[in-house]
């Protein structure tokens, strides 16, 4: 089946490399271009493309305006295309909130450098954008994310010393609404795992990839600033883009979440972000490792190497998540887990943008629950004590 793509970019050299790298894959067309985002709007009806490419900056309409009309109106995966820096990260993790699913680098000189490696890049992304739109008609519309409810005074947690006092809710009218992808179920869904046992857990971590922005803003968003475990997040990112993304949680979330430093401790209710480019293993004393990303590993920062090291230093003491993304990774680390006797949960397929990590999860017989995205925050908190 031939995948039809739609791509939109006010820069005509861009609109042709594009084209023409798409036209290399026999089972890829082009069915059209658009310049603005209200092209790429009348177009995406017209046309029903299976993919839209789509720029931020464009004249009369951009980019992320134009993904929250054809979201509404024609939902189909976007692909949005963004520039390596801070500002470009911000950009498009604003397009993820508006229901774009996946992103690339906009870089004319790699185009121009290593046009086998873009080629090779972009044609994953679309046939992998292509195969989520068999479920995408049944994603639920966009809905604001979940607000965790105002804790009593009663109940509010006492800052240490030392340590900085805990998040106080946002109001959900400061963030644009997040896309729910969670379908309703289906009677051939399998049933719902069942409510998890609690544990004093020394670790959660949560791996994940394409859709994971999204996904990871509506489980964390779910916890309440006493969160009683430390958390680390691995998330295929790229180094321009962990700290905007680190920053946005931290304004959603009661808990706090920054980008990882090495030595930085671990301690309840803060999140660690793995950084872009690089590896995040943790030790038994409570420590952050940050390493140099390996040029031999697919992954930077790799699922499997922090939850290999997590394995290692906490036993049978770690709660893992695996999350929405295309791939295997996460599935080796779960299973050192699991031999250490530790807990592996995976996203369920339905809820998933991709269903590749997870699937690898299951597959394998490594997962102790399989729980749909929103049940994922709350499970956590009954879980953890």
């Amino acid at each position: 089946m031939v995948v039809k793509v739609l791509v939109v970019d006010d820069s005509g050299f861009f609109r042709r490399r594009v084209s023409e790298i798409l036209a290399g894959d026999p089972a890829i067309k082009v069915v059209g271009t658009a310049t603005n985002g209200k092209e790429a709007i009348d177009q995406a009806l017209a046309l029903k493309p299976d993919v839209i490419t789509m720029d931020y900056e464009m004249p009369m309409m951009d980019g992320i305006t134009a993904v929250r009309h054809i979201m509404q109106r024609c939902p189909t995966p976007v692909l949005m295309f963004s520039s390596l820096t801070h500002e470009g990260a911000r950009v498009t993790l604003d397009a993820l909130d508006a229901g774009a699913v996946d992103y690339l680098p906009k870089n004319f000189e790699d185009i121009s450098r290593n046009p086998d490696k873009v080629r090779q890049m972009l044609c994953e992304k679309v046939h992998t954008l292509a195969r989520s739109n068999r479920r995408f008609g049944s994603y639920a519309s966009p809905s604001p994310a979940p607000a965790p409810a105002t804790p009593s005074p009663a109940s509010a947690p006492t800052a240490s010393a030392g340590t900085p006092a805990s998040h106080a809710p946002h109001p959900a009218t400061a963030r644009s609404p997040v896309p729910s992808r969670s379908a309703a179920p289906t009677a051939a869904a399998p049933a719902s795992s069942p409510a998890p046992r609690r544990k004093a857990y020394k670790l959660v971590a949560i791996g994940t990839s394409t859709g994971g922005p999204v996904a990871l803003q509506r489980v964390l968003t779910q916890l309440p600033a006493h969160f009683p475990a430390p958390i680390v997040l691995i998330q295929h990112m790229p180094a321009a883009f962990t700290k905007a993304f680190a920053e946005r949680l931290d304004k959603l979330c009661r808990i706090s979440v920054k980008e990882a430093e090495d030595g930085d401790i671990l301690r309840p209710g803060l999140a660690l972000l793995a950084p872009g480019g690089k590896q995040m293993m943790v030790d038994a004393r409570g420590a952050v490792k940050i390493l140099p990303g390996d040029e031999r590993l697919n992954y930077k920062p790799c699922v499997d190497i922090t939850f290999g090291s997590a394995a290692k230093s906490y036993g049978d003491k770690v709660l893992s998540v695996v999350l929405t993304g295309m791939g295997a990774d996460g599935r080796e680390g779960a299973r050192l887990l699991k031999q250490c006797g530790s807990t592996v949960w995976a996203q369920d397929e339905a809820s998933c943008v991709i269903y590749g990590m997870p699937m690898a999860i299951v597959k394998a017989n490594l997962a102790d629950a399989v729980y749909s995205l929103d049940e994922i925050g709350k499970h956590l908190v009954e879980a953890c004590h």
